[in-house]
């Protein structure tokens, strides 16, 4: 998430810790981040085009993962739908080549990823209606309440996000921290562009979908108690394409 006010530097989603990598890690970020990697900085600056049909080497439906983790059910997600290309956005290094190193293991060439800020990328760069889904698994709680204004899901984020999606393209939410998931929900509910896919019996969640993997972290989650939430929105087919975030 990024907010600008007067005379204050943008509030952030995240908080950009630098940690070193394993000598695996390493080895993986040398060989490969040139040919998978691309800063967020650079594509904002122009240093670098947005062009995923050059980045892929052809034109395919296209996913954007914000926050991708240690990349565990991205690497996944991309070796179990080949036709589809996949862009993870992330932050933290170290989740970044350990992606890389999974990435070469599946020899996976449907994966990008970029390391740097999600929103600033879609708000520049990613034209309007040409995502055809975007995820956001696990997001930082942010739990104390003088911190919640750096939650990622809030209305400004969400409308940039739909206005990005092609009409019929998904927005899929999961998190395992209880009144977040009602944020998420309300927020969602509350954008014009978007529609819940879920029943109406199921008072707004979907069951977890069998192609969103089960994580290390979701396990845990699980173990220690903790109810994990999946939410589905879909873009409304209909109405113009045009840009209306700024």
């Amino acid at each position: 998430m990024s907010e600008q006010t007067a005379g204050h530097p943008p509030i952030t989603s995240f908080v950009h810790h630098r940690a070193r990598l394993t000598e695996g890690q390493q080895a993986a970020w040398d060989r490969s981040w040139h040919v998978r990697g691309r800063d967020v900085t650079a594509l904002l600056d122009g240093g670098i085009a947005y062009d995923p049909a050059a980045w892929f080497g052809r034109s395919a439906p296209l996913v954007l993962e914000i926050g991708s983790g240690m990349g565990e059910s991205t690497a996944a997600m991309a070796a179990a739908a080949p036709d589809v290309d996949h862009i993870a956005v992330e932050v933290f290094e170290p989740g970044i080549a350990q992606l890389l190193m999974r990435i070469e293991a599946a020899g996976l060439t449907n994966l990008a990823l970029l390391r740097g800020d999600a929103v600033a990328l879609l708000r520049e760069r990613v034209p309007a209606g040409s995502l055809d889904g975007v995820r956001i698994y696990f997001p930082d709680p942010w739990p104390k309440r003088k911190h919640r204004k750096r939650r990622l899901v809030e209305p400004g984020v969400v409308a940039l996000v739909a206005s990005r999606l092609r009409p019929g393209g998904t927005l899929h939410l999961a998190t395992d921290w209880d009144d977040y998931a009602t944020q998420m929900r309300s927020v969602c509910a509350g954008e014009p562009l978007l529609e819940n896919t879920a029943s109406d019996e199921s008072d707004g969640w979907i069951a977890r979908p069998e192609w969103r993997p089960v994580t290390k972290f979701e396990q845990r989650a699980r173990v220690e108690g903790r109810d994990v939430h999946d939410l589905l929105f879909r873009r409304r087919t209909g109405g113009p394409l045009s840009d209306h975030v700024q």
